[in-house]
């Protein structure tokens, strides 16, 4: 078994030099600078998984606020990987993607949108696994001062707004429930890792926010949330682990990636039956909340349940790939199936049922 070597700031040895590169990238941006227009994955498709792992295989795996690395460590399944880890912690699925163009990163947890635009971009990073939380994780978050209580109230103000991220869609979906077009409001477009600040500031009026960011976020006074009865589905809840296509093209990062959703899977199930201290070491320690607030963030997110790869969940992908487009924010068509890898289903399918997880909620 190989221990994992942690990069705190996702700066520090060859990690550096390829996200040095991310930096060049960036600045040319993401349209236009796709491989080709080819079938993503037409040569892996009906390609067995390989399941061997041979000795001193690496994974990079590119994390966000540690928390998959958490998971992994605190349920033991780390430990038990048959290859080495490197861990990188990244803020949002655009930063993720650009060290995927740059090489510098193998596989990496993402909300539903991420993958949408890497496809607009042309770059070929399959789905491998997903897991669902509660839908009424994500909230609208109010400023001080404004009143804002319905959807319909959005009408005119400045909302946050991050290309890219599971919070561009929801922010869509709530303008379409409402009956609201993007030109009835004013979209601040921010860093998704500004969000925080700039509602809570009054920079803008309104920002969708997950845990722990709206347990943060209420403990500046005068602040509200949008009710839930009237934000009700503007967020699926799906998030994914998705991987670039040279990784699963390779017969041994193939392999590792194999093992590492099955410990995907193991893990979040092992929080779901450990929740108390889950919360304690990973939401009071690591993220420095108070015990209470830890709870609370917990019980948000509720149970997680892990979804077939199947065409279920290609058509739930597709239907937000309509929304985006739908908004002009797409560049281009796309579809959903070219960003999964289906194969990683068998792996998914044999983990839930082994380890007493459940494929959907409110179902064994």
């Amino acid at each position: 078994m190989y221990r994992p070597t942690t990069f705190l700031s996702g700066l520090r040895g060859r990690t550096t030099a390829a996200l040095l590169a991310v930096a060049t990238v960036a600045s040319l941006g993401l349209i236009g600078c796709g491989s080709n227009d080819s079938a993503v994955g037409a040569d892996t498709a009906n390609t067995p998984l390989p399941t061997e792992v041979p000795q001193g295989t690496t994974l990079i795996v590119a994390d966000q606020q540690e928390r998959l690395q958490s998971a992994l460590r605190l349920s033991g399944e780390l430990d038990k990987l048959p290859f080495k880890v490197e861990f990188a912690n990244f803020i949002g699925g655009p930063a993720i993607l650009e060290a995927f163009r740059a090489g510098a990163a193998d596989v990496a947890p993402v909300g539903d949108v991420p993958p949408i635009h890497a496809l607009a971009a042309k770059q070929d990073v399959p789905i491998v696994a997903a897991y669902q939380t509660a839908p009424e994780a994500m909230k609208l978050a109010v400023a001080p001062g404004r009143s804002i209580t319905r959807l319909a109230d959005l009408k005119g103000k400045k909302i946050a707004y991050a290309e890219g991220t599971a919070q561009q869609a929801a922010v869509l979906r709530a303008l379409d429930k409402a009956g609201l077009k993007t030109g009835d409001v004013e979209l601040v477009r921010l860093q998704l890792a500004e969000f925080l600040d700039a509602v809570r500031t009054g920079q803008v009026d309104v920002a969708p926010l997950l845990e722990p960011n709206v347990t943060r976020f209420l403990r500046t006074q005068g602040t509200s949330l949008i009710p839930d009865a009237e934000t009700a589905n503007i967020y699926p809840g799906l998030a994914y682990l998705y991987a670039r296509r040279e990784v699963v093209r390779d017969p041994a990062k193939a392999a590792a990636t194999r093992a590492l959703v099955a410990a995907y899977v193991r893990s979040y199930q092992w929080v779901n039956t450990h929740q108390a201290e889950f919360a304690q070491k990973y939401y009071v320690d690591n993220q420095k909340v108070t015990p209470e607030d830890a709870e609370r963030i917990v019980d948000s997110f509720g149970q997680f349940t892990f979804p077939h790869l199947d065409q279920a969940l290609v058509d739930r992908q597709q239907s937000t790939i309509d929304l985006i487009d739908a908004a002009g924010e797409l560049p281009r068509k796309i579809q959903a199936s070219d960003g999964f890898d289906l194969r990683f289903d068998a792996v998914i399918t044999q983990t839930v049922t082994e380890s007493g997880a459940s494929f959907e909620r409110g179902k064994s």
